[in-house]
């Protein structure tokens, strides 16, 4: 199959429209993650998604829409809150879980009774929604398990061959996926932290964070949101994450550097460091860690990486999200640090 790259104006859009109705794929972007777009509600459509990623058939879709009335015709039932979630925060990073009607099939939910529905905030992914008519499900375009997918390039990488288009509108400007919830009658669980944050969400409702948002899955538990069960966003290299001070971090860096070993940092980490230092964010810049994240580990692989070692970030606004990733990019492998040493705590 040839895989055709253009941008998302007018003459792309329209070619999506047509792709999209016939049951094909496309990838498109969106303020997130670049998303592999079919029709929600076709079983066959979606099954093309699971096959062009290598993705379990079990790992749910989100379901992208344009308008808050499409909601109807996706969810049995939605609780008052839900609405008020919507209204301070679609178009948007927010993924809210609700009973499936029955026009959802199994093949996009994973076998789930509910189904999972945000409202993008890219106006080319809004405006395909439109013109199509279509409800789209949409996971991140990149193979399982890989870094997720924040260019277009890194779509043609990834799905050369296997999809017919790409809709190019330019590089994300989130970096991680959409924040996931379970809405309830008077507060919200978070299945997976995103663009948008606890915090914000905390404003407006109760905020319970799942267990699984920080830890793995135990085995045969079902996994409510995309991102969840599996291993995820890794790069063909080791990662290891320290969990340490700058002091710390750099000196355990150091007595082990060697051939392929590399390290995310930002500037001021960089500057300690005797391995080549991709390009992250200081601690206290998660928002730049959070776009930076998926490049950083797509750049790994391109540099030859075997093993990246990245500090811990913090866990508050979006940091969640990013810890979040590196914790499942690093299969849960977290080095303890002594405060200035280059030792493991035993």
């Amino acid at each position: 199959m040839e895989t055709k790259l253009l941008p998302a104006d007018d003459a792309g859009i329209a070619l999506a429209c047509t792709l999209l109705r016939r049951g094909e794929l496309v990838g498109i972007p969106t303020e997130t993650v670049y998303g592999l777009a079919a029709n929600a509600l076709d079983p066959e459509a979606a099954a093309r998604i699971y096959a062009a990623k290598g993705r379990p058939s079990d790992n749910p879709l989100i379901v992208h829409i344009a308008e808050l009335s499409a909601l109807d015709q996706l969810a049995a039932e939605r609780p008052p809150l839900a609405d008020k979630l919507a209204a301070a925060f679609w178009p948007g990073p927010l993924t809210m879980i609700f009973k499936k009607s029955e026009n959802v099939p199994d093949a996009t939910t994973g076998g789930l009774n509910t189904v999972a529905v945000r409202m993008p905030a890219h106006p080319a992914a809004l405006r395909l929604i439109r013109e199509s008519g279509l409800p789209l499900a949409a996971p991140s375009a990149n193979l399982s398990g890989r870094p997720s997918p924040t260019r277009a390039a890194h779509v043609l990488h990834d799905m050369d061959g296997r999809i017919p288009l790409i809709l190019d509108g330019g590089d994300c400007t989130v970096g991680v996926e959409s924040t996931v919830i379970s809405v309830g009658e008077n507060g919200v669980r978070l299945l997976r932290p995103g663009g948008i944050t606890v915090e914000a969400l905390s404003r407006h409702c109760r905020v319970t964070v799942d267990d699984g948002v920080l830890h793995q899955l135990k085995e045969g538990q079902k996994a409510l949101s995309p991102g969840m069960k599996y291993k995820h966003y890794a790069p063909a290299a080791r990662v290891i994450l320290l969990d340490g001070d700058e002091a710390a971090f750099a000196a355990y860096v150091n007595a082990h550097a060697g051939d392929g070993v590399f390290a995310m940092a930002g500037q001021k980490e960089a500057a300690a460091l005797r391995v080549p230092a991709l390009p992250f964010g200081d601690e206290g810049e998660e928002a730049a860690q959070a776009q930076r994240l998926f490049d950083c580990l797509r750049e790994c692989d391109e540099q030859g990486a075997r093993t990246v070692y990245v500090r811990l970030p913090r866990r508050e606004g979006v940091g969640l999200a990013v810890l979040n990733r590196l914790l499942r990019a690093a299969a849960f492998q977290v080095v303890p640090l002594k405060e200035g040493s280059d030792e493991a705590e035993r």
